[in-house]
């Protein structure tokens, strides 16, 4: 073999053994990194310690029912009630079909004394830091002769609002939160009931039928039980507070909102009215 080929088989071979060599260098490397992870005892499960922490559930505040106080009243209409206005359904058949005589509109319900009907009473403040259990029985709004079903009602945070159309026609519920999120569903005749929830305090919550611009109701969403609607007396109560200094609000659709402050007692009953003023 010639002198120059014996050369160049020479420095083959010393490639070939410097790259075996750094081969094995970096295995011995790789295994070696791999034996210091296992030996500092890191581990690539994560393990219940490691797990972040569920937060506790806040515990419900409980009320003593020897100690409990009530807040009873009435929500008035001072002044002259405002003429009826009966709604025009003509633009529906079987609406029309539903009633024997006219309809009217619902904004203002007062009886003779004044006494005004779907107020919506509740405990504006003085329950910050309280927690309550959970509402189990649903709250119902129904469709019902082309009109909702009450006219205003008031649920918790949380609690199942079940929605139900008891028409021939299809209606529409479309209720248009600020603080919560909005949703608008189309309810054939006779299809399943819908059930919704509201996750945020919000009064009042108007709602509208898209398909029958007259169809109109209104939700108050609290995070507590001392809410109430009044019937046709315009009465309401609120029973079972804790003692403590409150703020009462009433609302009502046409007139706004009034409030007023309360002191109660231990066990005690305390009455109050609300007078909204007519035209």
């Amino acid at each position: 073999m010639r002198t120059g080929a014996l050369i160049t088989v020479a420095r083959k071979n010393r490639a070939a053994k410097g790259s075996a060599a750094r081969l094995s260098l970096i295995t011995i490397c790789v295994l070696a990194a791999l034996a210091a992870a296992g030996c500092s005892g890191e581990k690539k499960t994560e393990t219940a310690a490691s797990k972040p922490e569920e937060k506790a559930a806040p515990a419900v505040t409980k009320i003593d029912p020897a100690t409990a106080a009530t807040v009873t009243g009435k929500v008035k209409l001072d002044g002259k009630r405002p003429a009826k206005k009966s709604i025009n359904m003509s633009e529906e058949a079987e609406c029309r079909r539903l009633h024997k005589g006219a309809v009217y509109e619902e904004s203002v319900v007062a009886g003779a004394d004044g006494g005004l009907a779907y107020a919506f009473v509740y405990v504006k403040s003085g329950l910050e830091g309280k927690t309550f259990e959970a509402a189990k029985e649903p709250v119902k709004i129904d469709q019902r002769g082309c009109t909702f079903q009450p006219r205003v009602l008031g649920i918790r945070v949380g609690q199942t609002l079940s929605v139900s159309n008891s028409d021939p026609v299809s209606h529409n519920i479309h209720p248009m939160p600020k603080d919560n999120r909005e949703w608008n569903q189309q309810q054939p005749p006779q299809a399943p009931g819908l059930e919704r929830e509201f996750a945020r305090p919000e009064v009042m919550i108007p709602v509208k039928c898209n398909v029958h611009a007259w169809m109109r109701s209104y939700i108050g969403v609290v995070d507590h039980p001392y809410f109430a609607v009044t019937g046709e007396q315009g009465v309401f109560e609120l029973k079972g507070l804790p003692p403590g200094e409150y703020t009462i609000e009433a609302w009502q659709e046409k007139y706004g909102t009034l409030e007023q402050k309360v002191t109660l007692a231990a066990s005690a009953s305390q009455a109050i009215e609300f007078k909204f003023k007519g035209e």
